[in-house]
């Protein structure tokens, strides 16, 4: 553990030098192709790194916040695009850049950290369903109360691991989801709390009571993993849209794009299993994010063919979406966590923070 942790240094270490220079680029090399040229030696570093991490956790949250949504700002930050081609002090550009958090529009700045920030206001639509919204008005329903209650749950979730011969496999299968869900939201909002702390920012919430979904459009466009649908929307969804407009119009483009989006994040999340096993891929990551594309365009034409005129209550459409959610995740995308023997090296990581915390309580009771 102790070697891991010091590569992990290494690798933030890694990470913050280049920054440097991508800062550097940016205020000396015109955006466009050139800035591009000069980044892409980043963008592969950043691929590389979480090579370098065999850890679950420190390994899988790295490659999340620099193979995944680092490389994609900086791919944005090339045109003078995304998220850090608002913050003008260098703090706030490192923090921007390696973190996945979005600041909230027309926000001051309240300390020495934020420098300048200049936003664009939008009024943009969500990569996956697409909608209106003033992402500035969206408000988080989740609160420190909520993650309290999250993070017993999931210290209860890793307990019951304990009996899972006892267990049903499908019911382990259905606490794996959870735990994923507890523990990435934990650890995106205790990033998130960590800057909005030391800078007075407020920040986008990174997700919104996905278990309340109304539809496929609801919960990939408004609730689940909203970080991700924020870099995906400027990166891929809005050229799509833009492209696909010229051939088929504005009415009907939101379907090939949303597909695209779709087809990208599959890619993506692909790599996200291979950098936690190092296995080659089999295909059913992507199966599951073809399906619920395939899906959410569907149900995209279907209200634009109906104009809205039939909405289904949410007792009804509610436990349909995420009943459809949960049973192609347990199908296509929770395996792969076993088959990576992600839960193993995990659970040997959380005995191993155990014993060194039940040691270090033990050094201090005895002085």
């Amino acid at each position: 553990m102790e070697g891991e942790i010091s590569s992990f240094i290494k690798v933030w270490l890694s990470v913050l030098t280049s920054l440097c220079f991508c800062y550097a680029i940016g205020k000396i090399v015109p955006k466009g192709t050139k800035r591009l040229i000069f980044l892409l030696p980043v963008v592969s570093l950043y691929l590389f790194l979480p090579l370098k991490l065999s850890s679950p956790h420190l390994g899988g949250v790295t490659a999340f916040f620099i193979a995944w949504l680092g490389n994609f700002k900086l791919l944005l930050f090339a045109f003078d695009k995304g998220p850090l081609t608002a913050p003008t002090s260098f703090p706030l550009f490192v923090t921007v850049a390696c973190l996945p958090i979005k600041i909230q529009h027309n926000q001051p700045p309240k300390s020495q950290l934020n420098g300048q920030i200049k936003e664009k206001p939008s009024s943009t639509s969500h990569q996956n369903g697409h909608e209106k919204e003033n992402s500035s008005t969206r408000k988080s329903k989740e609160g420190p109360v909520n993650y309290a209650i999250k993070g017993i749950l999931l210290a209860m979730i890793v307990r019951v691991y304990d009996y899972s011969e006892y267990i049903h496999p499908k019911i382990i299968m259905l606490l794996y989801s959870m735990h994923i869900y507890f523990l990435l939201e934990i650890i995106l909002a205790t990033g998130a709390a960590m800057v909005r702390s030391l800078s007075g920012l407020e920040l986008e919430p990174q997700f919104n009571e996905p278990y309340l979904s109304t539809s496929l459009q609801d919960f990939w466009g408004k609730r689940w993993n909203l970080m991700v649908t924020s870099i995906l929307r400027p990166t891929v969804y809005e050229p799509t849209l833009r492209f696909s407009s010229t051939l088929i119009g504005r009415k009907w483009a939101p379907i090939p794009s949303v597909f695209s989006t779709f087809a990208v994040s599959a890619i993506m999340h692909e790599l996200m299993f291979y950098y936690l096993g190092r296995m080659t891929p089999t295909g059913e990551v992507t199966w599951f994010f073809l399906i619920h594309g395939f899906c959410l365009t569907a149900e995209i034409a279907f209200k634009k063919a109906l104009n809205s005129k039939c909405q289904p209550p949410w007792l009804v459409t509610g436990p349909l979406t995420v009943g459809f959610v949960l049973s192609t995740g347990l199908w296509l995308f929770i395996p792969q966590f076993t088959r990576c023997k992600v839960d193993v090296r995990a659970f040997e990581e959380y005995a191993e923070v155990g014993a060194l915390l039940k040691n270090a309580t033990q050094k201090v009771l005895r002085l």
